[in-house]
């Protein structure tokens, strides 16, 4: 792998999609997205989590395949082969986030929430599937709204980094950047960008009196991350209000500084851009934060369980 020392890199923000939006309409969201990081220089766009169809976790049904409609069975298949034709001609990299359906070596259907990178020639050269999933497994009466990622999801097996586009690459998924082992994990492999998309809801059902501060701790637990890690951030709402449920928006890029240098403005279709040092990122690995140097893993045998 031949080392990068800046990417011009790009955010891909989607306002709200609802039910009734079929995933052409979506992919064609996505590809003006790329045609516009095409203008600006980019070559990687970052997309939200579960990108392709609505946040279908809201919902609670008996029988779990009822929801399979929601999931892609094949990555690229018809509804996505524009968005990598699209990513081809520009010559733009590509993350994606979307609900995989899949099979295990005795047939048995798998269900992941799922992100993967594209490189530029359209191949997929990197799958992560979430870890961290968020909410509940049951019907819970008492929400206005369901949050049923572990109905659904079954949990991935772990934190990758990839030697992709330059550099050392990383993902994750909504709630997994609440917490600081995925950061660490990934930072333990030396990464340099960490690029993740989420789903948001501003109201938070067990515990409203924090909602208020929803996008607070959203920039707070990536900042920290970005920082103790050394490495880039580049984060992608899917936001609005979308089947009744307001999702924050924020979407941003972080620097390794713990700096956010560009946040979205909108909870509406919105690309952002900025370019980021690489360099920088190596140069606080070799020293602020010089993992052989100054960690001391002894000291921690309470979190390594």
């Amino acid at each position: 792998m031949t080392q990068k020392d800046k990417i011009v890199i790009g955010v891909g923000q989607l306002g709200p999609v609802q039910k009734h939006h079929s995933r052409k309409q979506v992919v064609a969201r996505l590809v003006k997205h790329l045609e516009d990081a095409s203008l600006q220089g980019c070559e990687l766009v970052v997309f939200p989590e579960l990108a392709l169809t609505t946040f279908f976790p809201r919902w609670y049904v008996e029988q779990c395949s009822e929801m399979d409609a929601y999931f892609e069975r094949s990555m690229p298949n018809e509804s996505t082969k524009p968005l990598f034709d699209g990513a081809k001609k520009l010559g733009i990299a590509f993350v994606l986030g979307y609900a995989e359906l899949s099979s295990d070596d005795d047939g048995n259907s798998r269900h992941y929430n799922t992100s993967i990178l594209v490189d530029a020639s359209a191949t997929i050269v990197a799958k992560y599937r979430k870890v961290h999933l968020p909410g509940h497994a049951e019907l819970e009466s008492y929400r206005p709204f369901q949050h049923l990622e572990q109905r659904y999801f079954e949990r991935g097996d772990g934190f990758s980094v990839w030697d992709a586009l330059g550099m050392r690459f990383g993902m994750c998924l909504c709630n997994d950047r609440r917490w600081s082992e995925s950061y660490r994990v990934m930072g333990l492999q030396g990464v340099e960008l960490i690029a993740l998309g989420y789903n948001t809801p501003k109201h938070y059902p067990p515990f409203p009196e924090i909602d208020e501060l929803a996008v607070f701790h959203h920039q707070l637990v990536m900042q920290a991350g970005a920082h103790q890690n050394a490495c880039w951030v580049a984060a992608a709402a899917k936001a609005g209000n979308e089947e009744g449920v307001p999702m924050i928006g924020a979407s941003s890029i972080i620097s390794p500084s713990g700096q956010i240098v560009a946040q979205s403005k909108s909870e509406e279709d919105e690309l952002i851009v900025a370019e980021c040092d690489l360099a920088l990122a190596r140069k606080y690995k070799r020293t602020l934060f010089n993992f052989a140097s100054h960690r001391h893993p002894p000291a921690y045998s309470t979190i390594c369980k």
